[in-house]
Order: structure tokens, then C-alpha cells, then sequence
């Protein structure tokens, strides 16, 4: 847990001021404001009441959109696709339903879309225990869309929060301009999970490859070298897509694979950068912006000077 706790900073800003913790500006007193917002300090040496202006808080909701299709069965080294799928969707709800957050969770693949309201806390954590404990959809059940269920999440989400998507990303490829009109509105962190022999063949003889999704088989020589080498060009081809499709996007991306430790890198990912996190809040430029001209911001003992907050806005 200590690992994963960075993708859930602390705060979460929103548009307008409020009772939040964090500072943004020091102006003159005004009528009407609040007297126990007054800074003494600066009251004292400007000679002139000014009052502390904040920047409000919200609880964060967060929606995992989970891909439970038959495909997510698959795994041939360590564990199968679904048990990454499983450690990131629990890892994801431990700190997502932390601090008054609410987690909603949509499952899709092989049926009807299976949907949890946001819920705060112990009851948001159990509902996706809960949907984590259903069987998957069995073999030969129908494609998988991506694209239907981020349309979906785009509906059921109304505030702005962060979506993360769990998938292979396998099938039809019509989710990127989905995806792209919800990373309009929220940020969004896609989890790619891969097994090993999707990107390559072993030299086993002939054997029968199967879609678990469409149940569709084609037998395959594994002895070639040359089918062997142009399954891998195209494994690689259609992943370098998808990845592509995602930055063009603006989705923040990481790839686990069913071998090593997928944790390790998982953590590592949300340690280079909080991307999904902090796009899902307006910044504090914006902030500024929309709280220019309401007054001078001035320092203590500097009249009209700007108060330089510690993380160097003004």
C-alpha cells in the first residue's frame, strides 16, 4: 500500500475558493467577508484589514472501468491477465475510497455492462471485492467494446474525477475517440495488461490457436521461424497502435505483464509522474486566473506585493 499511495496525492483542487487548507492569496478586508478569516499579522503591518483567501477541497471520485472479458483468462507465465487485473483494481480501491473518496467500478466484457455507484470508504471497497469475485465470461461470448463502456463511464460520471481503465485492449479499436472526449473532462489512466506468448510463438509444432472472445480457432506451425517472426512483427504492430491510440488520446499508459512483478512497475509508473491525478483537477494557474481581479495580493509588510506561496504560486 505504501507503494501504490502516490496515486491518490492529497488534495484535489477545485475552480473556485473555498474552506481548504491550502492558501492562495491575502487581499483587503472587504464587507461581507468572513472576520475569522483576518490575518492579524498582516492586519498589523499593513495598518489595514486583509483577510486569507482559500483554495477548496473536494473528495475525489473515481471510477474502474474493469475489463472482465474472456480474454482476461488468458496467462501463460506467473498468473493470468484477470489476477493482474484483480491486483490493480484492489490496489486502486485501498486508495481510492481513503479520506471521504468515492470509487464507482464498471465492468464490461462478455454481457451486460455490470455497474457500482460511487460509494465512500469500507462500502465502495466491498461492492468491487464483490464484483472481483464473479467468474468471467465464458469462451466464444462475443467481442469485447472498450469503446461502449468508456461511452458508458462518460455518462455515469458527472463530476470531474479520475477513470482508470483495466484492459488488454484487445478487439475492435473503437475506443480511442471515446476515450479522447472523456480525457476532455477527466483524467484517465489505462492499465494494458500482456502475456508474453501474445507478443511471440514458441517453436511447439503445430498447434490450434483460438480467440477466447469469438471462440474462432486457426491452426499455426510454430516450427517456421518465419511464421514465428511475423507474428511477432505483428504483435508488436498492433501493440505500437494501441499505445499510439492512447497518446493521442491523453491518457496516461502503463503496461503490466503477467511475468515478474508487476506491482514493482506499477508503483514505479505513478511515482514518475501523477499525470491521470492532477489532470482530473483544475491546476492552481487556473485558479489564479479565475480569481484575478478580485484584489491586490499582497505580502506581509510589502504593500502590493505578491504573496509567494511555498509551492511558488503566486
Amino acid at each position: 500500500m505504501r507503494r501504490v499511495e502516490s496515486l491518490i496525492p492529497g488534495e484535489h483542487l477545485t475552480p473556485q475558493v473555498g474552506g481548504g487548507t491550502d492558501l492562495m492569496m491575502i487581499r483587503p478586508y472587504r464587507p461581507g467577508d468572513d472576520v475569522r478569516h483576518i490575518d492579524w499579522n498582516v492586519t498589523a503591518r499593513m495598518s489595514e484589514p486583509h483577510v486569507r483567501v482559500h483554495v477548496g477541497e473536494r473528495a475525489l471520485t473515481c471510477w474502474l472501468v474493469l475489463d472482465v472479458s474472456a480474454s482476461m483468462s488468458f496467462g501463460t507465465a506467473d498468473r493470468r491477465k484477470a489476477d493482474v487485473a484483480e491486483g490493480v483494481a484492489l490496489a486502486v480501491g485501498h486508495v481510492a475510497t481513503r479520506r471521504g473518496n468515492r470509487l464507482g467500478v464498471l465492468a464490461f466484457g462478455g454481457g451486460e455492462p455490470r455497474v457500482l455507484k460511487p460509494r465512500q470508504g469500507r462500502l465502495g471497497l466491498l461492492g468491487l471485492l464483490s464484483e472481483l469475485r464473479r467468474e468471467p465470461g465464458g469462451d466464444g461470448a462475443g467481442g469485447t467494446s472498450v469503446g461502449a463502456a468508456v461511452t458508458s463511464v462518460a455518462a455515469l460520471a458527472r463530476n470531474r474525477g479520475l477513470v482508470v481503465v483495466v484492459s488488454d485492449f484487445r478487439g475492435g479499436a473503437d475506443w480511442e475517440g471515446p476515450l479522447r472526449s472523456l480525457r476532455g473532462r477527466h483524467g484517465v489512466m489505462a492499465v494494458e495488461i500482456r502475456d508474453p506468448r501474445e507478443q511471440q510463438l514458441t517453436p511447439m509444432g503445430d498447434i490450434w490457436v483460438m480467440d477466447p472472445e469469438t471462440g474462432r480457432q486457426v491452426p499455426v506451425n510454430t516450427s517456421r521461424r518465419k511464421v514465428r517472426e511475423r507474428f511477432a512483427a505483428a504483435a508488436a504492430a498492433e501493440r505500437e497502435q494501441v499505445a499510439a491510440s492512447l497518446r493521442r488520446a491523453g491518457a496516461d499508459h502503463v503496461v503490466l505483464s503477467t511475468e515478474g512483478d508487476w506491482l514493482r512497475e506499477f508503483a514505479h509508473h505513478l511515482r514518475r509522474g501523477e499525470a491521470a491525478v492532477r489532470a482530473g483537477s483544475p491546476s492552481r494557474a487556473a485558479v489564479v486566473a479565475r480569481l484575478h481581479g478580485e484584489g491586490t495580493v499582497a505580502a506581509p509588510g510589502v504593500p502590493g506585493a505578491p504573496h509567494h506561496h511555498p509551492d511558488g504560486a503566486a
